[in-house]
């Protein structure tokens, strides 16, 4: 708490927090940045000659650095500036203007689409930047597409939808984080090819990448196999099957599949071991710790310069000139710099799930670890590595848990197992996998050491698969709210002060922390058992209605329906219920004072004891919907996701003409009463 740089940290990510979530303008925040900088420049010139602290000091330099975090993200935010391609697609006319793009990252492709990030070069003659979201339709051709491709599409912008139904994973806010506002759905027919003229680190990164994999193919790396050494040592994911990625996450390991500070520890202790014996000669160190910070920094522009890889490569370029310039530094201190200086050039990493987790991982492990460790010292050396690793372990998912809890709502209990059995050959892995991928590339590479490597993937993949299978001890669906996540890490930041140092006043306080998150849970409990909805979700081809009083919740669909089922299983999660009833849809449902008549296929819906509020149309009923309000002349006429879009569009033009409000759940999302 005293270490300057972490209190000038906590200004920076406050500052970034508030450029955010407020709309400033960037000259306004701009010119309350200078004044700043101004009036610290002047505290400075007056109180440097204090042998003693200045209050007025430490005021103005947090302010300073408050509104640099502001200023950082407001001028990082790309569509803030002049060029940005969206100054000249505001209006329909120029939607479907020329415009250049060239492909810069390749992301994972779904059923329908290939996926990629590209950026626009230029809209028409005018020159641009900005990042959009391309769709390359998959059964229009076998192309692939690859970092530095460049096209020109005419296609027109679309904005990237937001989650159709209540509490969905928001796609849309993940891809704002990413500075990605748009997207273009194309087919091969309309990418035109243009000659590459611009030469980036990411491009030759890329097809350094691509050689690999080419190389690799020909001993016989395919399928998982191949998709496993790409990520573990390339850290491109985008090629693994989903099958293995949930393996890799219900056996709490999914960390190793992403080049993080785990793997970049173990190249910096190869590279130290490597060139140990340059730094007996004069400025041996200086020189060794140059040579491993440019290797560092060569594997991170290879390994696609990602988030995961930048603040691990960040955070042991600190490691290594403290090693090396004879200036010892706690790992609290590096973590803290790195930390700082990624936030100060790159403020949207805060916002990242893979940022948070990671320097929470760290932090926890560097604090806690040691004092699990003391717990017991075997005398056997054998013994005491698998306590240190599994302490390691432990202190990782104490920090990460609530965080975890609260994004992805499991808990694998069996992630130590994994971890203990993984991560001790994981070096292994690593250095052996970099020496094939460079005999691979020289042709070098004896058929036999490349069966036997991918015979370990094989029984790697298999181990993290049969951990993940024990689904008695994966614990899943975990209602965790953020108000419980920030009450968890109050009890475990308070708890371990008091382990540290056992008094009267730090006991106190863990139990007001435990107070607290029982408030937090009676509170949400109280919510959530007072809660009365009506909701009709949105789904493609299928018709769901919640109907909830409370702790009561029935379900009522026509099809196979579980709280596994999307877009059910977000709903049921957040709403904290594990219980569901399915019912048979019914004629009618009554919430409160509305009556909602359904009228689905069959297109019965004159029904005289009813009096219906509103009407849902569902499974595309061929009726004469001005005959039906004239008949019946609800409130609202409701369409969901099980209508054919071409009667929707039409249904939608006969309500206007008859001034009667129309909900699409297709345009607008689920409908939702409550009370």
């Amino acid at each position: 708490m005293k270490f300057v740089p972490f209190q000038l940290t906590i200004f920076l990510v406050l500052g970034i927090l508030v450029g955010k979530y407020f709309i400033i303008q960037p000259q306004l925040i701009t010119l309350l940045n200078f004044f700043a900088i101004l009036i610290l420049a002047i505290v400075y010139y007056f109180e440097n000659k204090r042998y003693l602290p200045s209050i007025k000091f430490s005021i103005a330099a947090f302010l300073a650095i408050f509104f640099i975090g502001i200023n950082a993200i407001v001028l990082s935010t790309e569509s803030h500036k002049k060029n940005h391609y969206s100054v000249y697609t505001k209006s329909s006319k120029n939607q479907k203007s020329k415009k250049v793009i060239t492909i810069k990252k390749v992301l994972k492709p779904t059923m329908f689409y290939d996926k990629y990030e590209a950026e626009i070069l230029q809209v028409n003659n005018q020159i641009t930047l900005g990042k959009i979201l391309v769709n390359l339709e998959r059964d229009s051709s076998n192309v692939i597409l690859n970092v530095g491709d460049t096209f020109i599409v005419n296609s027109g912008l679309k904005e990237i939808k937001k989650p159709l139904n209540p509490y969905e994973f928001n796609y849309k806010n993940y891809l704002k984080n990413q500075q990605i506002n748009h997207q273009i759905i194309i087919s091969e027919r309309e990418l035109f090819s243009i000659a590459k003229t611009n030469i980036t680190l990411k491009n030759i990164a890329a097809k350094i990448r691509i050689k690999i994999i080419k190389s690799l193919k020909k001993y016989g790396f395919k399928n998982d196999e191949l998709a496993v050494v790409n990520a573990l040592i390339l850290g491109q994911r985008q090629d693994i099957s989903e099958s293995l990625l949930e393996s890799y996450t219900g056996a709490g390991a999914i960390h190793i599949l992403a080049v993080s500070g785990l793997h970049i520890g173990i190249i910096l202790m190869l590279l130290t071991f490597i060139f140990k014996p340059i730094s007996y000669f004069k400025h041996g160190k200086t020189l060794t710790a140059v040579i491993i910070i440019l290797l560092l920094w060569m594997y991170a522009i290879i390994a696609g310069l990602s988030p995961s890889v930048v603040r691990a490569v960040a955070m042991f370029t600190a490691i290594t000139i403290g090693m090396y310039l004879n200036r010892p530094s706690n790992v609290y201190n590096s973590l803290i710099i790195s930390m700082f200086f990624l936030l100060l050039f790159h403020p949207f990493y805060l916002f990242e799930v893979g940022f948070q987790l990671s320097y929470l991982a760290v932090f926890f492990i560097v604090w806690i670890q040691p004092k699990l460790f003391n717990i017991w010292i075997s005398k056997v050396w054998i013994l005491r590595k698998i306590w240190q690793l599994f302490t390691v372990s432990i202190a990782a998912q104490i920090g990460v848990l609530p965080l975890s809890l609260y994004y992805f709502h499991q808990f694998p209990s069996l992630f130590f197992i994994s971890n203990l059995v993984i991560i001790p050959f994981l070096g292994v892995i690593l250095i052996v996998g970099v020496i094939i991928i460079v005999c691979a590339i020289l042709n070098i590479l004896p058929s036999i050491v490349g069966d036997f490597y991918i015979l370990i993937i094989q029984k790697m993949n298999f181990f993290v698969s049969w951990i993940a299978h024990q689904e008695t001890f994966l614990f899943k669906n975990i209602p965790f709210s953020f108000s419980a996540m920030l009450a968890s890490y109050l009890v475990i930041i308070l708890f371990v002060k008091w382990q540290e140092k056992k008094s009267v006043i730090r006991f106190k306080f863990v139990l007001f922390s435990v107070i607290v998150f029982q408030i937090v849970v009676l509170l949400e409990k109280q919510q959530l058992e007072t809660t009365n909805e009506f909701i009709v979700f949105n789904k493609i081809k299928s018709g769901i209605i919640v109907q909830r009083y409370g702790d009561d919740i029935i379900l009522f669909s026509k099809d196979s329906i579980s709280k596994e089922n999307y877009p059910v299983k977000p709903y049921l999660i957040e709403a904290g219920m594990h219980k569901l009833k399915v019912q048979a849809p019914r004629n009618f449902y009554q919430f409160l004072n509305t009556t909602v008549l359904a009228v689905d296929s069959l297109g019965i819906y004159n029904i005289e004891t009813i009096k219906p509020t509103a009407i849902l149309l569902q499974y595309s009923p061929k009726i004469n919907l001005e005959r039906l309000l004239n008949t019946l002349h609800p409130k609202l006429i409701i369409a969901d996701g099980s209508n054919y879009k071409n009667l929707v569009k039409n249904w939608e033009e006969t309500c206007l003409k008859n001034k009667t409000p129309f909900y699409n759940t297709m345009q607008k999302g689920a409908f939702i009463l409550r009370e």
